[in-house]
């Protein structure tokens, strides 16, 4: 039956009593399913065009009559819209079930062999829909890969040769860009059907405004209340146009309908409040297109009544960002302070929305900092504080280490900037000690997130063994998981008929999600020990200045915004050097230069002549200052020093920079007046360093050898280490699978690999070891592995510690990083191809420094860095080919 729409919500109010009595009466028969029917129907039919939730009355009514007439497809699609409109507003999962129950009783008392009728197909359609509807307003990964579930078996379940066929691909396109964005997974989609021309809705904006200034003629409160839906579809229309003379007449009709909506005693809808929301959208458009200020502030005012409404909470995240933007375009013109702070506190709360989903935040609370710091506003502190809270959050959204790394590289401009543009603020704020800080906390997230999974628990289990225990194993489970097969293997094989590879991922997510909040629960719980108020936080800088206890840490903060050189030592505050304006590009030039060169060949005199360009550069950019600041303070030559490089100079070779001066016609390079070594991290070198009662034995070494007719150099290599005065087990041939490295890892202190190094573009953690019959040996599975008494890797083989180029620098996902997360102290890696000659050369003169008799009551592991600088040495003595020596860098302690 068609009811008015001003009275509609009344009339299903009085049709839901009857049906009430009629249900409450037991009377079965013909008539009451037909009244049933009748009232279920008007719902639908209401429920689409009011696009509000009926009462409680109404869904009661549902529910009774749903029990009553379970085989009534009309009443379960009433009741499933009822339950959906619902959600809409609260956002439950109880309204969520409530709306899919009933369509999932439909589609169940189908046989797959049956040929879908209306019923079937409508509630395929519908429980797509709102699934989808879910993950755009929750966002969460659980209910992305229910979406794609749900809109696949509806595209099954639907004829090529329906209309609607290429509109559920382009759903179904959607959301699968979607999960690849977010967690690099994808799923074998159909061929895709283009999607269908569609009419477009052409409105008399004439009409329309001539019936609205008839009704506002009206001064009668008692006047039934307008239809607004027409008014919607009008004003969504809006947003093609692009004549000027349709600009005008749509500006008239728009302020008319906005008077109507704000003057007219009429109760606030979520129609009438998407009708504002649209308008504010097309006077935006309307300013942009014809630069009339009077457009932008009637925008503004709209979005303002809006928010000032019983709008919904979950839906005014959109309302604040059209208005950010309006305000800032109102800023740009007038310079009004009041408009610009009138942003800034929109930022605030729209950053702070905690129904919309972290990564959208996140993105926001950038934006923030940035238009923060450009304008010179107070709120760029606490800007920027809100966006680093929500980084850690923005990576968890993933479940997988690999998915966690694709969802950031989505985002990377943002993760990339964010840490060094916020340090560069505090470092010209003279606040080094909370610079560094922030450094720390927002470079390495994903190492970072691991290495809090193995925190040490032995103080905990001496106070509350109880909770140490179930830390223990939530952070086993966690690691399991986080470290588990790439999202991309469930993919394979998927198919059109890929749901069961779909539910596992989707069972991942959701198993993540609860070990997550498990483990969240139980830190609260810790942080109340005496004692424990600190545990897992990120760490002070009285924490991370240790990490110089052996000598100065440099780090190179590279920021557009001013870059900065800060010098960590143990003993006194950190002493900053400040750089030229041109250092940042300069820098990113010198990266630039060096790669360009590099895919041209290492042999390439092209490459030699940019590294030695590189190095020179380096050296007046860096090295230069570095040193004079380490002469001022009493850094004495021989020195260890860590570089802790930023940005371009992860990919840049600091440790070699020079020739810095000459002596006696022999140039001395940075490492022959210092002991270099890299860290990614302080927090990493912190962990290196931790006490092993086995460090001053003499270690026994696993050697890993595959060599094969390109790198015959090899064999010279494993007869040197073989012969060395000490235990050592070779892998090699047949002997040398990924699973017995593993295995015999665990037994070794120290490990030689000599093979080839593997690098996979896009995929920094199919980064591997080449073994026996090319089986591989791959970043993720070093991670996996816990090598409690690990010291050093001597890792001799191609670009072990370069990164891919679609990494993020500040990540540091490359062999020897990964190695050293494992468990190892520190570790020798290279930068990019290694010649098979320099191998033998290195690894005699490195083993012979490492176990030579000068070093007593040093650690082994602790002459690794001396012992490769020497040998170094000597290779370059041997060699006039400037990449060959300068391939070879320290890690660690």
């Amino acid at each position: 039956m068609d009811l008015e729409p001003g009275n509609a919500m009344y009339y299903l109010e009085e049709m839901a009593v009857l049906c009430h009595e009629q249900l409450s009466s037991n009377v079965l028969g013909p008539e009451l399913n037909c009244a049933v029917e009748t009232f279920a129907r008007s719902v639908i039919h209401c429920m689409v065009d009011l696009f509000d939730p009926p009462s409680q009355q109404i869904i009661d009514c549902l529910c009774e009559a749903d029990a009553r007439l379970p085989d009534s497809h009309d009443v379960s699609l009433a009741l499933s819209k009822s339950f959906d409109l619902r959600f809409f507003l609260t956002q439950s999962n109880e309204d969520y079930e409530g709306a899919m129950a009933p369509l999932d009783r439909i589609i169940t008392s189908h046989s797959p062999e049956e040929t879908p009728d209306r019923y079937l197909r409508f509630a395929l359609a519908e429980a797509a829909q709102i699934a989808h509807n879910r993950f755009i307003l929750l966002g969460t990964p659980e209910y992305l890969e229910e979406a794609i579930s749900r809109t696949r078996t509806h595209l099954i379940s639907t004829p090529f040769e329906d209309p609607k066929y290429g509109d559920i691909v382009q759903s179904l396109e959607e959301l699968e860009r979607t999960g690849f964005k977010n967690f690099g997974i994808t799923h074998t989609l159909p061929e895709v059907h283009p999607r269908n021309p569609q009419t477009i809705f052409r409105p008399s904006f004439s009409h329309l405004t001539a019936s609205l200034a008839e009704m506002s003629a009206i001064e009668s409160p008692s006047m039934p209340t307008v239809d607004y839906f027409p008014h919607l579809l009008a004003v969504d229309s809006m947003n093609g146009i692009t004549d000027r003379a349709d600009i005008d007449e749509a500006i008239t009709y728009c302020r008319l309908l906005l008077a109507s909506l704000q003057q007219r005693p009429v109760q606030q809808t979520t129609i009438t409040g998407l009708i504002m929301v649209r308008s504010g959208d097309f006077l935006d458009r309307a300013f942009e297109l014809t630069h009339n200020p009077e457009y932008l502030d009637e925008s503004i005012d709209a979005r303002r009544h809006v928010l000032k409404t019983s709008y919904p909470q979950w839906a005014q995240y959109p309302v604040i960002v059209g208005l950010i933007w309006s305000f800032l375009s109102r800023f740009r013109l007038s310079n009004d302070k009041k408009d610009l702070d009138e942003v800034m506190q929109l930022f605030s709360i729209a950053a702070n929305n905690t129904y919309t989903k972290v990564t959208t935040r996140f993105e926001l609370a950038c934006r923030w900092a940035r238009w923060a710091r450009i304008d010179v506003h107070s709120s760029a502190p606490t800007a920027y504080d809100t966006a680093i809270s929500l980084m850690q959050d923005a990576l968890t959204f993933a479940p997988t280490l690999e998915a966690q790394h694709s969802h950031l590289v989505t985002i990377r401009d943002d993760i990339e900037k964010l840490p060094l543009d916020y340090a560069s603020y505090l470092a010209h704020k003279g606040q080094l000690k909370e610079a560094i800080e922030t450094l720390e906390q927002g470079r390495g997230l994903l190492w970072s997130e691991m290495r809090g999974l193995r925190v040490s628990i032995d103080n905990l289990h001496r106070v509350d063994p109880v909770l140490a225990g179930k830390l223990a194993t939530l952070n086993q489970d966690l690691e399991a998981l986080t470290t588990s097969v790439s999202p991309m293997e469930w993919s394979k094989g998927g198919g059109v008929n890929g749901n069961e590879d779909i539910d596992t991922f989707s069972r991942v997510v959701v198993k993540q999600r609860k070990l997550l909040d498990d483990r969240n629960s139980l830190i609260t719980q810790i942080r109340l020990l005496p004692g424990f108020e600190n545990f897992l936080k990120a760490p002070s800088f009285d924490t991370l200045r240790s990490a110089a206890a052996h000598g100065p840490v440099v780090i190179v903060n590279h920021c557009k915004w001013r870059s900065d050189i800060i010098i960590l030592l143990d003993n006194s505050p950190p002493s900053l050097i400040p750089t030229p304006k041109e250092f940042y590009d300069r820098a990113e030039g010198l990266k630039v230069k060096l790669l360009a060169a590099r895919k041209k060949g290492l042999d390439k005199p092209e490459y030699h002549e940019a590294l030695t360009f590189v190095l020179e550069e380096l050296y007046f950019l860096v090295g230069q200052p570095v040193i004079q600041e380490f002469h001022k303070l009493n850094v004495p030559e021989q020195s260890r020093i860590w570089w802790c490089p930023t940005s371009a100079f992860c990919s840049l070779p600091l440790h070699a920079l020079g020739p810095v001066r000459l002596e006696r016609s022999h140039k001395l390079y940075f490492s022959d007046l210092y002991i270099p070594s890299y860290t990614p991290t302080l927090s990493a070198l912190i962990e290196s360093r931790k006490h092993n009662f086995h460090s001053l034995e003499k270690p026994s070494i696993l050697l890993v050898a595959q060599p094969d007719e390109s790198m015959p150099g090899a064999w010279v290599e494993i007869s040197h280490v073989q012969r060395l005065e000490t235990t050592v087990t070779t892998l090699i041939s047949k002997k040398a699978t990924p699973s017995a490295v593993i295995r015999h890892l665990q037994d070794h202190r120290f490990a030689h690999f000599s093979c080839h190094g593997l690098l996979e573009d896009g995929k920094p953690f199919e980064a591997s070891f080449k073994l026996h019959q090319d089986q591989r040996l791959t970043l993720l599975e070093i991670i996996r592995s816990q090598l409690p008494s690990a010291e050093f890797a001597f890792l001799s083989a191609c670009h072990t510690a370069e990164l891919t180029e679609e990494s993020i620098a500040d990540e540091g996902l490359h062999l020897s990083a990964a190695v050293q997360y494992s468990g190892f102290r520190s570790i020798v890696g290279t930068m990019w191809a290694m010649a098979d000659i320099d191998g033998p050369v290195v690894a005699k003169y490195f083993y012979s420094s490492v176990f030579s008799d000068k070093w007593e009551g040093v650690p082994y592991y602790e002459r690794t860095a001396e012992a490769l600088r020497d040998a170094v040495q000597m290779l370059r003595r041997n060699t006039p080919t400037t990449e060959r020596w300068v391939n070879f860098v320290h890690y660690g302690a």
